[in-house]
């Protein structure tokens, strides 16, 4: 069982930076993609960005040019860099790894509060 356990989130105010940890208890290398998605209340989970195994990334439109995701292969940790952070990106966000046979594991979630 992969278990994945976010950290890094908060109450930041608008134009503020956070950076988000997923630490996962395998390999991260041994997944197909790892990414981070979000969750505002009364609206859909929704990816903010993805790294695959070859590490393509790919980031929501909304997000391009402010969060950057990486990853730390010795710590089996990826980030998230949230930088010009606004009060729209105020949500849960959960980190999401999907292995080889698309099976997808989830983290229990980190708040993220921005402030106008």
């Amino acid at each position: 069982q992969v278990q994945l356990v976010e950290s890094g989130g908060g109450l930041v105010q608008a134009g503020g930076s956070l950076r988000l940890s997923c630490a996962a208890s395998v390999s991260i290398f041994s997944m197909r993609a790892m990414g981070w998605y979000r969750q505002a209340p009364g609206k859909q989970r929704e990816l903010v960005a993805g790294i695959t195994s070859g590490d393509s990334t790919n980031y929501a439109d909304s997000v391009k040019g402010r969060f950057i995701i990486s990853r730390e292969g010795n710590k089996n940790t990826v980030y998230l860099q949230m930088n010009g952070l606004k009060p729209e990106d105020t949500a849960v966000y959960y980190c999401n790894a999907e292995n080889p046979w698309r099976r997808t594991y989830w983290g229990q979630g980190t708040q993220v509060t921005v402030s106008s």
